[in-house]
């Protein structure tokens, strides 16, 4: 099973894992958050998370979620990525997370390709579900 460790801000990743725990109906296994705040030194959190992707790994390798690709969450775990073994993903939501998880029984490479997939796919425009609704109260 692959090991996913979220890297956010504050206490996103938290909130996610709550969120995908309501989802799912249980708390997944080998699943892990560092929140990062304003306050946070990034090379003294990197020791922290280096830790964290050791409990994860179990063989099957660590998927790595962040939120924003650039910011110090971001540059935290790529300071973790090993190829093929630790790999990383930017721009997290709660359905990229659902999708990783789904899916952390296949091979890393898999796993990332689902992650990417749900966030891509979790993002659209809805459509209204009739011409009336609680919005225009008619």
């Amino acid at each position: 099973m692959v090991g996913i460790l979220i890297i956010a801000h504050g206490t996103f990743g938290e909130s996610l894992i709550h969120s995908a725990t309501h989802v799912l109906g249980t708390r997944p296994p080998l699943l892990l958050q560092l929140g990062v705040t304003l306050h946070d030194d990034p090379q003294k959190m990197l020791p922290q998370a280096l830790k964290l992707v050791g409990q994860l790994d179990q063989g099957d390798g660590v998927l790595v979620l962040t939120d924003v690709y650039g910011a110090t969450p971001a540059n935290i775990a790529c300071a973790l990525l090993v190829p093929g073994r630790v790999e990383g993903v930017a721009g997290l939501s709660l359905p990229m997370l659902v999708r990783a998880l789904t899916y952390r029984n296949e091979r890393l490479d898999a796993v990332i390709g689902k992650a990417v997939s749900g966030g891509v796919e979790g993002v659209f425009h809805m459509p209204p579900a009739s011409p009336s609704n609680a919005a225009t109260r008619s």
